[in-house]
């Protein structure tokens, strides 16, 4: 097959959910050349050198007057901080040089048509984005290697979720703003991890490329951005394309500052289905570690009802049984008997039931004048709400305080 010629569809596209998405929404041909499968994959050799230096600099420093300094200029600017390492100008000037096609205006627009579906939007960020995620097998290496999954599901499933929440609440992406500090801090945890696997004997370049590289990290914002929307209208949820391109825009903003290169963000919803042919084809290939991470995240989502007797046992059937069939009506059976799901028709059958009953919904809010109004309001009370509860429950802690290793202390 020569350079310039379309390769075959992948698997992951012509399955499941994936397969209806692309005849409802994919524009056309969505296949790529060898070349361009070269190009995307010279992107797993590369990192993010500013956080890169920066987590260098508090693992050689110690990380009390840097981590200060990092936290001042996250919620005052890096004008704020009295001579700042020239590790911490350098991160914080090229992160608030904000590139000329960030619309703020299209960014309160994206957020606001995320937050009206309120906790709603948590099944597909668990049981498509995250369970999908577990799929690229070379992206999970770096999950196994901290051993954080496994070891604490729950509270990873739950700062995730709050994470979300941060980076997709109206308003929170401004300069200094909750969602613009948690993204650089989850960027920043995302070189300490990247420092640690680099620091393992064990470590196969060959086989897994660079630990929390480049084509990882946007396959990540691919699974948050596209794959969530589509997730969404797959269960009942009713977009415009202005509304699809608004919260697109606002994830091509989110990458950004959490370091990919602006030649890998999807510019529009052509651009992000194209990048996600070229990673079905390249990165979701699963193995045995893809096994382990979602029998993780299924115990996380049978815990809802640990302690709670005989209810709890009830609770933690369902549970497991309705996150289990998303992920089964999305990711299709192949990939769902690989990672172990439970296949129940009934419960599948009940969430196809419940979608259509969204859409029907949906439509109605659609032609009420002020119902999406107010359930943009709605929703997005909810969802805070929701993040306080959790992370009372769980006692997360948004700094990500404890990712920040020490000299020769591994990242958590």
């Amino acid at each position: 097959m020569g350079d310039d010629e379309r390769l075959p569809d992948p698997d992951l596209l012509r399955q499941g959910g994936f397969r209806l998405a692309v005849r409802l929404f994919a524009p056309g041909d969505l296949r790529a050349t060898e070349r361009q499968v070269r190009r995307l994959r010279a992107f797993a050799q590369a990192e993010d050198p500013p956080a890169d230096a920066l987590a260098a600099a508090m693992r050689a420093r110690g990380s009390g007057e840097l981590r200060a300094g990092f936290e001042r200029a996250l919620q005052h600017g890096i004008d704020a901080v009295e001579d700042p390492p020239a590790e911490l100008a350098d991160f914080f000037r090229a992160v608030e040089a904000t590139p000329y096609w960030v619309d703020t205006a299209r960014l309160e627009r994206g957020a606001r048509a995320i937050a009206r579906t309120g906790i709603l939007g948590l099944f597909p960020l668990g049981d498509m984005s995250l369970m999908g995620g577990y799929l690229a097998s070379r992206a999970t290496k770096s999950l196994v290697g901290t051993g954080a999954i496994e070891q604490a599901a729950s509270r990873r499933l739950v700062e995730t979720a709050v994470w979300w929440i941060d980076v997709t609440t109206p308003g929170a992406l401004r300069i200094g703003g909750h969602g613009y500090a948690s993204a650089l801090r989850v960027r920043l945890v995302h070189a300490h991890v990247r420092a640690a696997m680099n620091r393992r004997a064990d470590w196969d370049y060959a086989a897994w490329d660079r630990p929390v590289n480049q084509v990882q990290t946007v396959g990540t914002l691919l699974l948050f951005s596209l794959v969530y929307v589509l997730g969404m209208q797959l269960l009942g949820v009713r977009y415009t394309d202005r509304e699809r391109a608004d919260m697109l825009h606002l994830w091509r903003y989110v990458g950004w500052l959490m370091g990919i290169p602006e030649q890998l963000l999807p510019a529009t919803e052509d651009d992000a289905w194209r990048l996600l042919w070229l990673l079905a084809t390249t990165e979701f290939v699963p193995d045995d570690d893809s096994r382990r991470l979602a029998a993780a995240l299924l115990r996380s989502h049978a815990d809802v009802g640990r302690g709670r007797g005989a209810v709890g046992k009830v609770l933690s059937h369902v549970s497991v049984r309705v996150h289990s069939s998303i992920s089964r009506l999305v990711l299709g059976k192949t990939n769902a008997d690989f990672l172990g799901l439970p296949n129940d028709p009934v419960a599948q059958g009940l969430v196809v039931a419940a979608a259509a009953a969204n859409f029907a919904a949906e439509t109605v809010r659609q032609w009420v004048p002020g119902a999406t109004l107010l359930q943009e309001r709605l929703g997005d009370l909810g969802r805070r709400q929701y993040a306080r509860r959790l992370g009372a429950l769980f006692r997360t802690d948004p700094t990500y305080a404890r990712h920040t290793p020490t000299e020769d202390q591994p990242a958590a």
